[in-house]
């Protein structure tokens, strides 16, 4: 989908979206699935993300080949198979189960801002990510996930802090993800050339 002002979503070709909504400066990588999700200003997804009943915070990064809120199949019942609840494509006499549709798209995972989601990494649904995290590549994340924590593994684990405690609530308190698009400009060399610690002192 071409981008008909610089702030408008850009959605590269061949992406699956259904559903959802995306706010300003976003972009969809080529190929991406997109199901009941919704897109905060500057969040971005790589090639082939799939991502269903997410909330994804601004200034996300989500890598390729990651997928967000993966469904699940009915382990529990007799069967786990489609023609439970797609029955339709089976019998033509079935109706599909709007209940077990409905039960997982309320399944919603979510992720604060500045959030960094590594390569090949799964997110299950119902699971929040804290801001400014960092989701290792290949982890399969089953548990939230505290602000500016790293995880890594199979499942998930705390790795370390991004950040010094201080350094963590500080940054929660001064919100750079919330400033407006013209304050992030002018401060955009402080965001290339300051460690978070400098960056602190200045703005907190």
């Amino acid at each position: 989908m071409p981008k008909l002002s610089p702030t408008d979503p850009y959605i590269h070709p061949e992406c699956s979206i259904a559903g959802s909504t995306f706010g300003a400066y976003v972009e969809i990588g080529h190929g991406s699935r997109v199901l009941n999700s919704t897109f905060e200003d500057y969040a971005y997804c790589d090639r082939y993300a799939d991502i269903a009943n997410t909330t994804v915070g601004r200034f996300s990064n989500i890598a390729a080949f990651t997928r967000i809120g993966p469904t699940d199949h009915p382990y529990r019942k007799a069967a786990q198979h489609h023609f439970l609840y797609r029955s339709s494509y089976y019998f033509e006499d079935a109706e599909d189960d709007p209940r077990f549709f409905e039960h997982r798209a309320s399944r919603r995972s979510t992720l604060g801002a500045d959030c960094w989601v590594g390569h090949g990494a799964i997110i299950k649904p119902e699971v929040t990510i804290g801001t400014g995290a960092v989701i290792a590549s290949g982890a399969v994340v089953t548990r939230d996930v505290a602000p500016f924590m790293i995880m890594a593994g199979v499942p998930a684990k705390p790795v370390k802090m991004r950040f010094d405690p201080s350094v963590a609530d500080a940054l929660q308190e001064i919100a750079w993800w919330d400033w407006p698009h013209d304050r992030l400009r002018t401060a955009l060399e402080d965001f290339r050339t300051m460690r978070a610690e400098a960056f602190v002192e200045k703005y907190r």
